[in-house]
């Protein structure tokens, strides 16, 4: 496996003669196992964030905590996983994200033995880090796993079993974890400490069997990349096909991979702020009056939509403009959320699991938008817009503290907000413009 730099203008491409179409179909299917493992294993967050909530009788501000923790971890180790990719190459970095997101599943043991909610947040940090490794090395790589101008193809589809991943997620989790825990007790306000220890360690057992086997799954799957035979990549460092950073200009410079940037943070923000609060937005009586159980077996719809949105993009984007597709589905998704916020019951249900139908796009165009024309400087432009992606620790965090204060209904306005930069960034914010 070549080491490639993939913080700089090193460009990587596959080496002819090195690897058979079928050799290639192989590996690519190998590292699509990556993306739907991560995409579960996210979407899993939705599930511990009303369980936690409830165990610790946390507000929703602390109860986002949770996604605070998970991807702030994109920012602190996006870089670095850069540079450990360029050190040991891809595959060992494969193997090392998913040896550490072992580790973080298993750390969720003795945290529900204590239980602690400050070692479930370190759990998390550490199962982030892996898949933040994972992602620096598997997304570049499928890309370059064949024919250059067939890369965005297979990036599609791999992020459609992500999807695939976070589909399957919560009605799983939702029944292995919240199944155990329904008999909950509705004051522990009354209970003595030493009650009140039992019943937290009761409740927190139930994700003991998950993540015990999520982390031996995890082990086999760093075995199995370990030992796999991928297809050998180089580096070629002649790929210019644009005057980006031929002025000395720095990615800072350009203004499309800027705002792309922040059109990243407030998407993958709202997403996740969306998806973190549905269990608890369904449980409210004038809404839905769900179980948790119950709630968790229609959040699937909100990520499906969105496995199914990327099918259909995909075929969309080949006779529409990518940034006016972008711009439409931002819009409708804004109306959606608008509408579920002036309603209640099935019409303020099914308007906001809608919505994730037209996320679907919208992370691949950006990235595309944010990345058009930087030859040399495309590497450095990707990793800004990947450490973006902290967005989903940020804006979660911004609507739980909101919901604290004008309830969990009203708090929607902030994935509103996202959804209303991201109509600008599609129609204006996107252009290229060169800096003189």
């Amino acid at each position: 496996m070549a080491m490639t730099n993939v913080g700089s203008s090193t460009q990587i491409a596959a080496t002819p003669g090195t690897g058979s179409a079928g050799n290639y179909r192989n590996a690519f299917a190998m590292v699509t196992t990556l993306f739907f493992v991560w995409g579960f294993l996210t979407s899993l967050n939705d599930i511990l964030i009303p369980h936690l909530k409830a165990i610790f009788d946390l507000n929703y501000a602390e109860a986002m905590l949770v996604q605070f923790a998970f991807f702030s971890s994109y920012a602190a180790f996006g870089i670095p996983s850069g540079k450990v990719v360029e050190w040991i190459g891809y595959q060992r970095t494969m193997v090392l994200g998913l040896l550490t997101m072992g580790v973080g599943a298993a750390l969720f043991i003795p945290a529900a033995n204590m239980p602690s909610f400050p070692l479930f947040l370190a759990a998390l940090i550490v199962l982030a880090a892996g898949i933040t490794a994972l992602q620096v090395a598997a997304n570049p790589y499928v890309t370059v796993l064949g024919p250059p101008e067939t890369g965005s193809s297979r990036l599609n589809l791999t992020q459609a079993f992500n999807s695939l991943g976070t589909t399957i997620g919560p009605p799983l989790g939702g029944w292995l974890i919240l199944r155990g825990a329904e008999k909950t007790v509705e004051n522990t306000s009354n209970m003595t400490p030493m009650m009140l220890h039992a019943y937290r360690i009761q409740q927190a057992a139930t994700v003991k069997f998950p993540y015990i086997a999520i982390a031996l799954a995890l082990v086999l799957l760093a075995l199995a990349i370990w030992f796999y035979k991928f297809p050998r990549l180089d580096a070629t460092q002649d790929y210019r096909p644009s005057k980006a950073g031929e002025k000395g200009h720095g990615i800072w410079h350009y203004r499309h991979v800027v705002l792309g940037a922040v059109a990243i943070f407030v998407y993958v923000g709202a997403e996740v702020s969306i998806g973190s609060f549905l269990i608890n937005y369904f449980n409210q009586s004038y809404i839905a009056g769900l179980s948790a159980l119950a709630a968790a077996n229609l959040v699937p719809f909100y990520w499906g939509g969105a496995m199914a949105g990327r099918f259909i993009g995909s075929a969309v984007l080949q006779k529409v403009k990518t940034g006016t597709l972008l711009s439409l589905c931002a819009m409708v998704a804004m109306v959606l959320v608008v509408i579920s916020m002036l309603s209640f019951g099935h019409v303020a249900v099914w308007s906001i699991l809608l919505v994730g139908l037209f996320n679907s796009i919208m992370f691949p165009c950006i990235f595309t938008l944010g990345i058009a024309e930087m030859g040399p400087l495309t590497g450095e432009a990707s990793g800004l817009l990947v450490t973006a992606i902290v967005g989903g620790a940020l804006i979660p965090e911004a609507q739980g503290v909101l919901a604290d204060h004008i309830g969990i209904h009203h708090a929607f306005i902030v994935p509103v907000l996202c959804y209303m930069f991201i109509v600008y960034y599609g129609l204006r914010g996107s252009r290229v413009i060169q800096p003189a």
